[in-house]
Formats: C-alpha cells, sequence, structure tokens
C-alpha cells in the first residue's frame, strides 16, 4: 500500500434490471476521522448501514460525500385503461345517448377524460428484483470505492514527494543548525571578554581565567541546543519511516510534526546567535509547511 491522500474523487455508472441508470458520484476531502455522508433517492435507504461498513473497510480517515442518482427510462406506456371502468361508462353514455333524440354518440376523449378510466399501472412487489436491485447498487458502491482509492494514491505519491522534500529542508537546516551551535562556546567567550574588559576597563578588579572559564561554561550550557537538534534528527528518521511503512500514518504523522515545532521553538529560545536564530525561524517555516501538507495524508 502507498502513501494516500484524503483528496480524491470518483464517478461509475451501471443498469438495474428494470433498465434504470444508475451513477454514484463520489468525493473526498480531508477530515479528522471517517466521515461518510451519504445521498440516497427515496427507497433506497436500507442500503446506508451496509454501505458504511463497506467504506470503513477500505478507508480509514477522510470526509466522503457519496450521491447516488437514478435515471428512470422513458417506458412506452405509463399509463393504461382500466377495462371494467371503460366499459361501465361507456355502457352509461350509449344508453344516455340512446334516450336523448339528437345526441351523438360518445367521442373516446370524452370518455378517456372521465375519472377512473385511466390509471398509472401499478408495480407488484417483488422481493427478487428489490434484492437484485440492491445488489447492483452495492456492486456500483464498491467499484466506485475502488476508482475513490486509486485516486487518493495518486494524490499521494505526488505528496509523498513534496514531504520528502520538506523532510530534506529540514534536515539541512538541522545541519547548518549543528554547525552554527558548534561555535556558541567560542562566541561566548569572546563576547564575555569583550564585555569584561568594557567593564573592568576602569576598575582594579580582574577576572582570573578560572573565573572567566565557569562563567562561559554556564552560558553555554544554557545556549547548549545539541539535545533538541539531536531529538530533531530522529524526529526526521521517525517521519521518513512512517512515509514509507505502506499503511495510513497521517495521525501519527502530524502529532509527529508537533514534536518538530517543540525542538525547533526550544532551539530558537536558547539561540546566542543572529544566525541561529534565523535557522531556527527558518525551520519553523519549514516545519509548519510538514504539519499542514502531513494534513493531507490519511
Amino acid at each position: 500500500m502507498t502513501l494516500s491522500s484524503m483528496t480524491g474523487f470518483a464517478r461509475t455508472s451501471g443498469s438495474l434490471p428494470d433498465g434504470t441508470v444508475f451513477v454514484w458520484e463520489l468525493r473526498s476531502v480531508n477530515g479528522r476521522g471517517l466521515d461518510l455522508r451519504l445521498r440516497l433517492p427515496p427507497g433506497q435507504e436500507g442500503l446506508e448501514i451496509p454501505l458504511r461498513e463497506v467504506a470503513a473497510k477500505r478507508f480509514s480517515r477522510g470526509s466522503i460525500q457519496a450521491a447516488l442518482t437514478l435515471q428512470r427510462q422513458d417506458r412506452a406506456a405509463r399509463i393504461a385503461v382500466d377495462p371494467v371502468a371503460l366499459d361501465a361508462v361507456l355502457a352509461i353514455a350509449l344508453e344516455l345517448s340512446a334516450r336523448i333524440p339528437g345526441s351523438t354518440p360518445p367521442r373516446a376523449e370524452a370518455l378517456l377524460a372521465l375519472p377512473g378510466v385511466l390509471r398509472a399501472p401499478q408495480n407488484t412487489p417483488d422481493e427478487a428484483a428489490d434484492l437484485a436491485t440492491r445488489a447492483a447498487l452495492s456492486a456500483g458502491f464498491e467499484t466506485a470505492l475502488g476508482q475513490l482509492s486509486e485516486s487518493r494514491k495518486t494524490e499521494g505519491k505526488a505528496l509523498f514527494e513534496v514531504l520528502s522534500t520538506l523532510l530534506d529542508e529540514i534536515a539541512a537546516l538541522r545541519d547548518l543548525a549543528a554547525r552554527d551551535a558548534a561555535l556558541a562556546p567560542a562566541a561566548i567567550t569572546a563576547r564575555l571578554r569583550a564585555s569584561l574588559a568594557e567593564l573592568l576597563a576602569d576598575t582594579t578588579a580582574r577576572m582570573t581565567e578560572e573565573r572567566l572559564a565557569v562563567e562561559v561554561a554556564a552560558l553555554a550550557q544554557k545556549a547548549d541546543v545539541r539535545e533538541e537538534l539531536d531529538r530533531l534528527s530522529a524526529h526526521i528518521a521517525a517521519a521518513r519511516a512512517l512515509l514509507a511503512s505502506g499503511v495510513p500514518v497521517g495521525r501519527k504523522l502530524e502529532f509527529l510534526t508537533q514534536e518538530f515545532g517543540r525542538e525547533a521553538n526550544t532551539t530558537a529560545a536558547k539561540s546566542q546567535s543572529l544566525g541561529l536564530t534565523r535557522l531556527a525561524l527558518d525551520l519553523k517555516a519549514a516545519i509548519e509547511r510538514l504539519r499542514e501538507q502531513s494534513a493531507n495524508v490519511e
């Protein structure tokens, strides 16, 4: 299984045993969990529970809207003559015509306009036909789910490339930050010497090298970001492993990006140099893009 996005589209159609054409249209967008919204025509409400079960077996996340439309084909005869009613009104009309001098025989259109002569054909319940209809609609839905899955996988391939590129960018920024952080003790020493020189210029007080070393060590410990950068490296490796796992990893990836953000924030807070601060801000920007894209992963 490749990485899947939660964005996709599918459309499939077919015919029912009575000739009715059905169309399934599915759209999927981001969602915290699996949210299937079904729009079914009247009379097909019984499909909802089994369709939800089928969808839950195929997808774990995403907001999916599924709409079923039925296009009934025109039939040659949508109305029929009720022979009993026609015979009854015809007999009455002929009898009246015979009794009324000068009257004309009843016209066909006049008889057909009388209530009850024309009626719509009644569909008799057919359990076998209903089962066949539901089977065809369910099969069409599963076909549409398959198409939607392929659509989401296609989006997932592009998403994989984007996420991989962002992880490469974050790794490169992390390495630059590590190089900058390695220079921190020397920079702190130089800055502290300069500050002390100004402070002690007009006094006889002096700071020994040992005391200076102690102060530098204390400041360097406060500014040490190696632990944060080491954890960031571990998070990068974990994210790459998730992308390569072949299973739905969207939730885990979103949680992991939060840890990315914590390390970048702490690095920025501890920074004692303008260069490291800039790198930490670049890291935060790249991590935010990673978080946004991770929200699309199933």
